[in-house]
Order: structure tokens, then C-alpha cells, then sequence
């Protein structure tokens, strides 16, 4: 099998993977992956449930280009920013997963980082996760938005929308998806309640406890 096939067999799986979890729904995702210079992304309306390699459709690394049959999805442009932030990411997840979005409807005191820490992986894996704020979904307000707020992240929450990730490969980016939005599950379950942060445990000399 040759590397871009493999890619693009990884992309499925992992397409398949998220719909039948619910972790994403109907045409709401996409995901994305460099070859040789270029980007490979699920085209417009597409669906992760039912996702074949022969919707990944070719894309510039930089711009739009042109498409005579399946066009890329409207939010390439989210794939690009990511990639020129982040040279050393070879993969892009966007999903519309319940508990992101959920969180991505809170106000958050701290919007350079919105998640709050109780378990050690979301930062072992990705780092901070700033919010993008609103702006409709494929519009140049909100790339520019994503482009001033994405700066020295890997993975961003859109405001009201769903969170966007990159990874070093196709199932690294899947990885760190699947911890952001378990990190979102534990954060939502724990909204309003009496927990103990990670930081707190630390700075309190509780670490070895952990």
C-alpha cells in the first residue's frame, strides 16, 4: 500500500469511527492531511459515516484553487490556517462533538484557555485551547478570527460551533480530538460542583496523590 492511499485509508477510519460513537453527525466535519505539499480534505458535504477515499478531494496548501467535480469543504480555509500556525502538523480534525460544543457555548473568564484541567492529558497532548469567537460558519470573519486566536495553539474550541485540532499524523490529530472532547465530557459533568482542579492539587502539595 502506498503512503497516500494509507493516509487516506487512516482518514476513513477514523471518519467512521467518530459517526458511529456520535461524536460528530450528519455533513458537520471534516478532516484533513498534507501529501507531497498539498492538502487532502473531505469535500463539501460530505459525511464521516459514510466517508470513502474518494471524497478526499485534492486542496492548495495556500488558497482556494479550482474544482471541476467534488469541491473541498467550505472550512479548507480552517485546515490552512492550522498548518501555516503549526509547519511540524501533518493533520487537521474539525467535528462538531456534543460535549465541545457545549462547552463552546459557556462564557470563560479566560479565553486564551478555556478548558480547565482535572486530568493531566489534554495538556500532555495538545496544550492550552483558546475559543475562537463567533463569526458564521465558512465566513471570512471567522478565519481572521481563527487566525488572530489560533496563534502558538494546536487545537481551538469556535465559539457556539465545535473545536478544530492538528496533529503530528492523521491519528495523532484523532487522538488529541478524542482527549479534547473528553476533557469537555469531564468539564461539563463537573460545571457548577465542587472539584479540585489539576493545579490546585499541585500548588497544594497533593501531586504525589494524583
Amino acid at each position: 500500500m502506498d503512503e497516500l492511499t494509507e493516509k487516506k485509508k487512516d482518514a476513513v477510519w477514523i471518519a467512521h469511527s467518530l459517526f458511529n460513537r456520535g461524536k460528530t453527525s450528519g455533513t458537520s466535519a471534516n478532516i484533513s492531511f498534507l501529501h507531497e505539499g498539498n492538502v487532502y480534505i473531505s469535500a463539501s458535504g460530505s459525511c464521516f459515516g459514510t466517508l470513502k477515499a474518494e471524497d478526499l478531494v485534492l486542496a492548495p496548501l495556500e488558497g482556494t484553487g479550482e474544482f471541476s467535480e467534488k469541491r473541498p469543504s467550505k472550512e479548507l480555509r480552517l485546515h490552512q490556517i492550522l498548518y501555516h500556525l503549526n509547519p511540524e502538523m501533518r493533520a487537521v480534525i474539525h467535528t462538531h462533538g456534543p460535549y465541545a460544543v457545549l462547552w463552546s457555548c459557556l462564557s470563560h473568564h479566560d479565553p486564551e484557555n478555556v478548558m480547565p484541567v482535572y486530568t493531566p492529558y489534554l495538556e500532555m497532548k495538545l496544550g492550552r485551547i483558546p475559543i475562537v469567537p463567533y463569526a458564521p460558519p465558512g465566513s471570512e470573519e471567522l478565519f481572521r478570527n481563527m487566525e488572530q486566536t489560533a496563534q502558538g495553539a494546536r487545537g481551538v474550541l469556535l465559539k457556539n460551533h465545535g473545536a478544530v485540532v492538528a496533529g503530528r499524523n492523521l491519528m495523532n490529530a484523532f487522538e488529541c480530538l478524542e482527549e479534547l472532547e473528553q476533557s469537555a465530557f469531564t468539564a461539563w459533568m463537573l460545571y457548577g460542583r465542587q472539584a479540585d482542579r489539576l493545579e490546585e492539587l499541585i500548588e497544594g502539595g497533593q501531586n504525589e496523590k494524583i
